[in-house]
């Protein structure tokens, strides 16, 4: 079987990495070929990709779209690391590289307007390239997010393109809340602008709560053979409207969509999974002193500090923070932390108002009674991180280092005693993997891919809630459960570690559920 991948992100090519949606990309190719799976992967060619690694140019074609006869090149990328039966393409245009980075972040009131247009003409280079060149014809086209599901619509209703609406297709829903949602007409970021000839079913990939839109998302679930989410409770959750005044996330206008598709048998929730070395034990190791973080963290906030002539003051606390720490005798007790975007999805739950404080304001002063700390890495909503920086100047126990570092994240990973995702959904999630697979017990909220992965007092904590209230209430609760059994019950914590440790979520078995769910024909 041979598989085409078609997405907006791919983390086997360095700079090419946003979110999850790049992790599953990355990772989901290489455990397929054990099956007698081979993958190509296609993304746009965001950064010069081909000029930067050993590649080749293997077609140049013409498109018509928007008007211009636009010209689009394949490259396949070659890489030490990629696994056999697995390749990696990029296509180049102008339109793909301007800004050098993955997205474009519309301002105003014309959201997604840049990415939709680069990521329509991605779409249709992608089914030029399958009619004539040597982009192989795969057995299953699978696209990711919105990004690529304007493929789905070229192959239903273009005329040019109909010999490719019969290879079975498959369509992965990574983040429901972003649909890339544009006007149909009127507008130079449209459907009629970029394909004015194109005769389509408006009731088939029109947005239901505007009209007037087109819903590149809902085109994907409607047009597709199959319909994934990135885990079984998500599947469920989908289903039903969101409600997001009491804290629930479904399925953001598409759920009437998502369950035509289940009752036609085409929606299968699947676990992503998560890779493990095979020569890790599954015992935990003694945790490492937190010198040993505050040192990398304290050079890593240098380098932010470092991207701009003015300093900002989040890094100056965040500095300050760590040479208080560090006069400080060493540090043996209760270590709680948080790895994320610094979004609503993540942090709606800890900025709820309760009793004249924050939700993370109670944590910290709950936290400083056992001489606790927290530490946060994120970055993302400004006003999030503004939050969270005040929270930093009046909590002796919260570190919240504002942005991203790989390396930062995996010692975090590797130091905590308690990792903290109080996320109002959560599709399938990695964070929780990754610390679990460290041997750091979670506390999370009781949704999506959460809900698959951590059992309450088995490998981990949870807890839910019907209102944002209820969900803060019970988060609480949770969180001081957690300090009171590590605090009185070491040997019960220490199972639970272990459990968290020994569980496994690899892509081995869920790539079995794709061959048998999703790429087998019905």
């Amino acid at each position: 079987m041979h598989v085409l991948m078609i997405a907006a992100e791919n983390d086997a090519i360095p700079g090419a990495k946003v979110g999850g949606v790049a992790d599953v990309v990355r990772d989901l190719p290489k455990a397929l070929p054990h099956h007698d799976v081979s993958v190509d992967v296609v993304i746009p060619d965001y950064g010069q990709y081909a000029t930067k690694f050993e590649s080749r140019q293997l077609a140049s074609v013409n498109v018509e779209f928007a008007g211009q006869t636009e010209t689009v090149t394949l490259f396949e990328l070659f890489f030490p690391q990629t696994p056999n039966k697995v390749r990696q393409f990029v296509v180049q245009h102008p339109l793909f590289g301007q800004g050098g980075s993955v997205y474009s972040h519309d301002e105003g009131n014309r959201p997604f307007a840049t990415d939709a247009t680069k990521y329509a003409l991605f779409s249709l280079a992608v089914c030029q390239l399958l009619i004539e060149s040597e982009l192989t014809r795969p057995d299953v086209l699978h696209l990711h997010d919105w990004h690529s599901a304007t493929i789905a619509v070229l192959n239903q209703y273009a005329p040019q393109y109909k010999e490719l609406a019969n290879i079975h297709s498959v369509y992965t829903v990574h983040n429901i809340a972003l649909q890339g949602i544009r006007p149909i007409a009127d507008d130079e970021s449209s459907l009629r602008h970029w394909f004015p000839t194109l005769n389509f079913d408006q009731s088939v990939i029109a947005d239901p709560r505007y009209s007037h839109c087109y819903n590149p998302m809902r085109a994907g679930i409607n047009l597709c053979n199959k319909v994934h989410v990135v885990s079984p409770t998500y599947a469920e959750e989908v289903l039903h409207a969101s409600d997001a005044n009491n804290g629930f996330f479904g399925g953001e206008g598409l759920e009437k969509d998502l369950a035509a598709a289940k009752q036609q048998g085409r929606l299968v929730g699947i676990l992503n999974g998560c890779e493990y070395a095979d020569s890790v034990s599954k015992k935990r190791t003694k945790k490492p002193a937190l010198s040993t973080l505050l040192v990398p963290a304290q050079q890593q906030v240098k380098r932010w500090s470092a991207q701009s002539a003015q300093l900002k003051t989040v890094h100056y606390l965040a500095n300050e923070q760590i040479n208080n720490w560090n006069s400080q005798a060493p540090f043996t007790d209760f270590l709680v932390t948080s790895i994320g975007r610094l979004t609503d999805q993540k942090a709606l739950l800890l900025r709820q108002p309760y009793q004249g404080k924050t939700v993370l304001s109670v944590l910290l002063n709950d936290l400083a009674r056992v001489n606790g700390r927290l530490i946060i890495l994120g970055s993302g909503d400004t006003q999030i991180e503004f939050e969270f920086m005040q929270l930093m100047a009046s909590h002796d126990n919260f570190l919240f280092l504002n942005g991203y570092s790989q390396a930062l994240s995996d010692q975090i990973y590797r130091h905590g005693d308690l990792f903290l995702m109080p996320s109002s959904f959560e599709p399938c999630g990695i964070s929780q993997m990754l610390a679990m697979r460290d041997g750091q017990p979670c506390l999370v909220h009781a949704v999506g891919g959460l809900k698959d992965t951590v059992q309450h007092l088995e490998n981990g904590f949870s807890f839910n809630g019907s209102s944002l209230q209820e969900q803060s209430d019970n988060l609480i609760t949770a969180f001081n459960d957690a300090i009171k059994l590590h605090a009185n019950k070491p040997k019960t914590w220490a199972k639970i570690a272990d459990n968290a440790k020994s569980a496994r979520f690899s892509w081995q078995e869920s790539t079995k559920q794709y061959l048998e769910l999703l790429y087998t024909p019905a």
